[in-house]
C-alpha cells in the first residue's frame, strides 16, 4: 500500500511534490504515461532541471520510499491521490473542462471508496465541485479537495517546505486527511473552501501577470524617449517601501501567467479589462522590441541571435516561451536569426559562441547568468532584462 499515488507526477509540478513527500517518510507511487519520462526517473535521472531535486530523487528511491510506474494500479493501492492535471484554454481562450473529465473517466475504475482526491493543477473556479459530482455519478464516495501548488519553478524543492500549503475539502474527513498530508512539509497550513482555494491560485498568477506588465508598459514609455528605465526603477524603489515591490521589465511567459489570466476572464463572463490589458502588454513585447530594432536598423541585411529560449532565467523549460514569438516574429524581417541557450535542449539550437560571433544584433531574450560577462563590443544589442547593465535602452 502507498501513503501516496501522484497521477501525472513526472512533470515539474508532480515529481517535486513526489520527491519531497517521499523524503518526508512518506510511501509514494508515481504514475504517469509518458514511459520515458517514467523510465528517467525510475533510474533517478531528472528529466527537467530543477535545483536539488536529482540529489533527493536518488534518495527517496534508495530507500524504497518512491516508485514509479506507467500503469495505473498503484492508485487503487493509495489512500490519497494527487492528479496534477489542471484546465487548459482552448483556441477561443475558454476553458477545456472535458480534459478533467476524461482523466477523471479514464481512472474511475480504480478509484476508491474512503480515498482522499487531491486536484493540485490551476483549475477554472468551480472544478473541484464538478470532478465530485462526476465522481458521484461513477458511484464513488471519495473526499475531494483543492490544494493548489504554489512553487517557482526550479526553487521547488526548497519553496514546498517554506511556503504556506492552502488546502481545502468539502468534507471535514477530507480536510483532515489534506492537512495531515501538507503538514509533513510545513506547519504553515491555509484552509479556505474549494471555490476560495481556486480563485486563490488564479489571483496570484494574474497579479504576477499584471504586475509585469506595469513594468513592461513603464519600459515601452520609458524606452520610446531613450530614457534608461533602469535609472527610473532604482530611483523610484530605492529604500521606498510603498514602491519596492515594482518588478522589472521581461518576457512573462510560461505555461501558468497567461492561461490562467485568460481562464480568469472567461471565469467572470469577459468582464477583466485589467487583465486583457496585461496580456496585450506582455504578449506584446516581442512585437516591440522587432519593432524598435527595425526603425534603427535595416533587419533585411542584418542576422541576429536570440539568446535564451527558455521562459525564464536558470530553466530549461520552453512552454509559452516568448523567445519563439520574437524568433517568428524576426524571421520574416531579419536576413537570419540565430538561437542559442545553454540549457535548453533542442537540435535546432546553436553553440553560444557561434551566435554571437556570427550576429550583427543580439537579443537577450532570457536572462540566463550566462550572458552577464560576455563582451559584445560591436554589436548591437536589445537587452530589456538588462544583464549587461548598461540600462537596457533599445
Amino acid at each position: 500500500m502507498y501513503d501516496v499515488c501522484v497521477i501525472g507526477g513526472c512533470g515539474h509540478v508532480g515529481l517535486p511534490l513526489a520527491i519531497a513527500l517521499a523524503d518526508k517518510g512518506k510511501k509514494v507511487c508515481i504514475q504517469d504515461i509518458n514511459e520515458n519520462a517514467v523510465k528517467d526517473v525510475a533510474s533517478g535521472k531528472m528529466p527537467f532541471t530543477e535545483a536539488g531535486a536529482e540529489e533527493l530523487l536518488a534518495k527517496t528511491l534508495a530507500s524504497g520510499n518512491l516508485s514509479v510506474s506507467s500503469g495505473p494500479s498503484c492508485i487503487s493501492e493509495s489512500r490519497i491521490v494527487i492528479s496534477i492535471i489542471g484546465t487548459p484554454v482552448d483556441e477561443y481562450l475558454n476553458p477545456k473542462l472535458g480534459v478533467m473529465r476524461s482523466i477523471i473517466d479514464q481512472y474511475a475504475e480504480y478509484f476508491k471508496d474512503g480515498q482522499l482526491l487531491i486536484l493540485r493543477s490551476t483549475l477554472y473556479p468551480g472544478t473541484t465541485n464538478k470532478v465530485a459530482e462526476w465522481l458521484r455519478q461513477n458511484g464513488k464516495k471519495m473526499h475531494i479537495a483543492f490544494c493548489p501548488e504554489r512553487i517557482l519553478e526550479g526553487k521547488a524543492m526548497t519553496e514546498l517546505s517554506s511556503l504556506p500549503q492552502i488546502i481545502s475539502s468539502f468534507s471535514a474527513e477530507g480536510l483532515a486527511m489534506a492537512r495531515e498530508l501538507f503538514s509533513s512539509l510545513t506547519d504553515d497550513i491555509v484552509e479556505v473552501t474549494p471555490i476560495e482555494a481556486e480563485l486563490a491560485k488564479l489571483f496570484t498568477n494574474v497579479w504576477r501577470y499584471i504586475k509585469f506588465a506595469v513594468a513592461n508598459q513603464f519600459y515601452m514609455i520609458a524606452n520610446n524617449y531613450d530614457v534608461n528605465f533602469y535609472n527610473v526603477h532604482h530611483a523610484v524603489t530605492h529604500n521606498y517601501d510603498r514602491a519596492k515591490d515594482m518588478p522589472r521589465p521581461g518576457f512573462a511567459a510560461g505555461p501558468c501567467l497567461f492561461k490562467d489570466t485568460m481562464q480568469l476572464g472567461a471565469f467572470n463572463d469577459g468582464d477583466f479589462y485589467l487583465g486583457h490589458a496585461a496580456m496585450l502588454i506582455n504578449e506584446g513585447l516581442p512585437n516591440y522590441i522587432a519593432k524598435r530594432l527595425k526603425q534603427k536598423h535595416d533587419l533585411s541585411k542584418r542576422v541576429i541571435g536570440i539568446l535564451g529560449m527558455a521562459f525564464k532565467a536558470g530553466s530549461d523549460d520552453i512552454r509559452e516561451s516568448l523567445s519563439y514569438k520574437l524568433k517568428k516574429i524576426l524571421d520574416h524581417e531579419a536576413r537570419d536569426v540565430l538561437c542559442t541557450d545553454p540549457l535548453v535542449k533542442d537540435d535546432r539550437l546553436l553553440p553560444l559562441e557561434e551566435v554571437v560571433t556570427r550576429s550583427d544584433i543580439i537579443v537577450i531574450a532570457a536572462p540566463h547568468p550566462e550572458y552577464s560577462k560576455l563582451g559584445l563590443e560591436g554589436k548591437v544589442v536589445a537587452d530589456v532584462w538588462n544583464v549587461l547593465g548598461k540600462g537596457g535602452v533599445i
